[in-house]
């Protein structure tokens, strides 16, 4: 993690869609591909749920290419199941961003559970591994140039850093 780090970046936030029959083969499992998507879908709404959407970013000029991804599978998911996407920042500097995701299958009970969980760095997640996975990102401009976020759109900086370090500089 980056230096003065702060408990908000290891808190994973969480967000459950059903497993859609195009995303799946003839067998029922997951394309691996859709993965991917889930992971974007973690992201986003772990975003939003800090009070920042990936369009406020884009209208400040500043866009998040994925530039390194890594996936581990471990079980597959399964036509009609119900999966939850645990998501959460493990780098966040004025130039980089790095995410790291677990996509698990819960029991009803464990379901019923998660609001009653603090998902803090270091606590087991609930449910079972299906695929665990990490993505970098690095800041840039619309004309696809590396840019300091606290130069180029100081605003969501600082509302970041705030959300997520509370406030110490990265």
């Amino acid at each position: 993690m980056g230096k003065d780090v702060g408990d908000k970046l290891g808190r994973w936030y969480m967000t459950s869609v059903r497993v859609r029959y195009q995303e799946s083969d003839q067998m029922g499992v997951v394309y691996h591909a859709n993965y991917l998507n889930w992971f974007e879908i973690g992201r986003t709404e772990m975003i939003r749920e800090l009070g920042i959407t990936y369009r406020s970013m884009e209208e400040l000029g500043v866009l998040l290419p994925v530039t390194d991804l890594d996936m581990k599978f471990s079980q597959p998911a399964r036509y009609d199941d119900e999966i939850t996407i645990f998501t959460r920042m493990t780098v966040f500097s004025k130039l980089r961003i790095k995410y790291a995701y677990e996509v698990r299958r819960l029991s009803d009970q464990e379901r019923g559970a998660l609001p009653e969980k603090n998902n803090a760095e270091g606590t087991e997640l609930p449910g079972e591994l299906l695929v665990s996975g990490t993505t970098s990102h690095v800041w840039v401009n619309r004309e696809w140039q590396p840019v300091r976020l606290d130069k180029s759109a100081p605003v969501l900086y600082n509302a970041l850093n705030h959300s997520l370090i509370g406030g110490g500089d990265s």
